[in-house]
């Protein structure tokens, strides 16, 4: 039964690599949107590139990718400790896993050159099977930071922290708060490396506030 969580792992991996920021901008615009905008392929270049429509697309199925993986983790972990007797291990291990594999093939896509997304919106799909109220508590810290600010990146940076944070206050003090902590952090470290150029332009305030194009826009 553990060839099941290897294969969830696997699956996790090949739905992260699916990347609907390439699928929708090529759709919309017939162009690759890693060569148009600030070269990111995500929610927000989509936005500013391609238009409202084909960036919310590219949002929603990004989320749902990762809820996805996170609840073939959750699923395929729990019936292999059932087989195996281990009725007492969480299950959630499993998503946190492939949540984070998950991640991993969104940033680096197998069908995509591995070149893809920084991972934000992947995160809310996983979040929102590891820790519901953490993403909710996040979402409404990202809206806020954006209405304030206007910074997307400086407010999914802001957000990251705040459910990574909740994500471990959340849940007891026990041997799965440390391996969700880690694993946690692990995602946390990918979104901030691959947000590096994002923090440089932060740091010398010259990163672009949000500006929607409209798709029929000349």
């Amino acid at each position: 039964m553990w060839l099941l969580c290897v294969g969830a792992v696997i699956a996790a991996y090949l739905l992260g690599s699916i990347n609907f920021a390439v699928i929708f901008a090529n759709a919309f615009l017939k162009k690759d949107v890693r060569k148009l905008g600030s070269g990111n392929a995500g929610t927000t270049n989509v936005m500013r590139t391609a238009g409202l429509l084909p960036g919310i697309l590219t949002f929603i199925c990004d989320a749902l990718k990762g809820f996805a993986a996170c609840y073939i983790g959750k699923t395929a972990f729990y019936y292999a400790m059932s087989s195996a007797g281990a009725g007492d291990a969480h299950p959630i291990y499993g998503a946190y896993l492939c949540g984070v594999v998950c991640m991993l093939g969104h940033v680096f896509p197998l069908f995509f050159q591995f070149k893809g997304g920084k991972g934000v919106a992947v995160s809310v799909g996983i979040y929102a099977v590891c820790c519901p109220k953490a993403i909710i508590i996040g979402l409404t810290v990202f809206a806020l930071c954006v209405l304030i600010i206007r910074i997307v990146s400086l407010s999914s940076l802001i957000a990251t922290v705040t459910v990574i944070t909740l994500s471990i206050v959340f849940y007891g003090y026990n041997d799965f708060r440390i391996t969700s902590a880690v694993l946690s952090i692990s995602m946390g470290v990918i979104i901030f490396a691959k947000h590096k150029d994002n923090i440089k332009r932060l740091v010398k305030g010259e990163e672009k506030k949000i500006r929607i194009r409209r798709h029929n826009d000349g």
